[in-house]
């Protein structure tokens, strides 16, 4: 029983995470793969730093190179995040013939095909589980349970800091900016929060998980983005009035062999499950041809979490190495990409516009719907003691993208219509 040497890029809170699960569960790991699993190097920046589990010290090394150019080591496990540096070794160790697990989102939306490719001349595992919705097996669960099936869409929660913020200003009616601040003192969001709340984490999540769901080459340009940063308590509160929740959602749907993938504050109807999920929760909805609907649930983030599909991702290599089968799993996109242009992408919108408070501003208003074939599904106009201007409240029925935006560039010329104050995509 020849041990498996594992060399770990990291010892953050994540590779801390991995170091428990590997020491403390041996024994069970060990008869999963047959043989015992060693931490034999670890790479870290910095060797003075306080951590609060122990390893030895003639294990750690400043030089990731050491690590990699190792000839003991079979498996290099990345949690150091960065990109460009981190690709460079990463390809250095599939050269040499070593395996990779990582939870490197950054890396492998914008560098996964390069990675992929190489790993496949070199019959070499990359498994990235623990890059997508922390602890729930997304990644595998496309690649492996939903292999005979056709996905048509994909919708989820997908990141943890806007998902707290959002449920914060539901369930407490807190504003953006206080929610954002108590998300940052317990730590669920940086001290620059641009890539949660702007929808970038997402959309590199969107563009892995796009990019497994429809077997084509998905790229972080591909993905339509916009955040969280607008959303205001009112618009929460309008949804809820009309038994809708907002939440930001990654969409990606495709019709026949075409497809769009987007990331934006979504309306979704209160009884659909993915509107329960609440605080850091992260939760991801699949529609497939054969199966119908399905949603998976968990921790998005965590070292613990995310430790666990790391290690989960080891042993998959482990059992790979052992029956020699080992870079035979990748997806490989075969598809032609075909996106869909915006005449082609169809949702149904909700509209809060501050107008004229005079007769004839509905009609005025309900015209530019009808001349550029947009049809509404319900219309109400309420007077607010804080605004001198009229408050009109729009759903429509389902309706281009293009024609939506014909209708909102008509409206900034209407001189009737003093704002439109928020725009969101509905589902359910």
């Amino acid at each position: 029983m020849k041990p498996v040497k594992v060399g770990l890029l990291g010892l953050g809170t994540v590779g801390t995470g991995v170091v428990r699960i590997v020491e403390g569960n041996q024994e069970d790991l060990s008869s999963q793969v047959g043989s015992p699993i060693i931490i034999e190097r670890i790479a870290v920046k910095n060797l003075e730093k306080p951590r609060d589990i122990e390893v030895d010290a003639s294990k750690i090394t400043t030089d990731p190179w050491e690590v990699i150019r190792d000839p003991e080591i079979d498996v290099i496990v990345e949690v150091m995040g960065g990109i460009e540096g981190t690709k460079e070794y990463i390809l250095e160790a599939l050269e040499r013939g070593k395996h990779i697990v990582t939870a490197n989102k950054d890396l492998m939306a914008l560098h996964g095909s390069e990675i992929l490719a190489k790993a496949q001349e070199k019959q070499c595992d990359v498994f990235y589980e623990a890059s997508v919705a922390g602890g729930i097996p997304i990644i595998r669960t496309l690649i492996e349970g939903f292999s005979s099936d056709k996905i048509m869409k994909i919708m989820g929660i997908v990141n943890g800091t806007t998902n707290y913020i959002l449920t914060k200003m539901s369930q407490e009616g807190a504003t953006y900016s206080d929610a954002l601040k108590e998300a940052q003192e317990l730590g669920y969001a940086e001290s620059d929060p641009t890539s949660d709340v702007e929808g970038l984490d997402a959309a590199r999540k969107m563009a892995i998980l796009g990019t497994l769901g429809f077997r084509t080459n998905v790229e972080l340009r591909d993905v339509s983005v916009s955040g969280i940063s607008g959303v205001s308590k009112e618009d929460i509160a309008f949804a809820k009035r009309l038994g809708y929740e907002m939440k930001l959602l990654g969409i990606a749907e495709r019709q026949d062999e075409e497809f769009s993938i987007s990331v934006q504050p979504t309306m979704i109807r209160a009884s659909h499950p993915i509107a329960s999920v609440n605080g850091v929760f992260n939760a991801v909805y699949v529609y497939g041809e054969a199966v119908g609907e399905t949603m998976f649930y968990g921790a998005g983030a965590g070292a613990m979490p995310t430790a666990t599909s790391i290690v989960a991702d080891l042993v998959a290599v482990i059992k790979n190495l052992k029956l020699g089968v080992n870079g035979l799993k990748h997806i490989v996109p075969y598809k032609q990409k075909k996106l869909k242009s915006d005449e082609e992408i169809f949702f149904k919108n909700f509209l809060l516009l501050y107008v004229d408070d005079k007769a004839g501003v509905l009609a005025k208003i309900t015209q530019v719907f009808a001349e550029y074939d947009v049809s509404l599904d319900s219309v109400v106009q309420q007077a607010n003691k804080n605004n001198p201007n009229a408050e009109i409240i729009i759903v429509t029925h389902d309706a281009s993208k293009a024609s939506m935006n014909k209708v909102l560039r008509h409206f900034e010329e209407l001189k009737v219509i003093h704002r439109i104050k928020s725009h969101y995509r509905v589902e359910g």
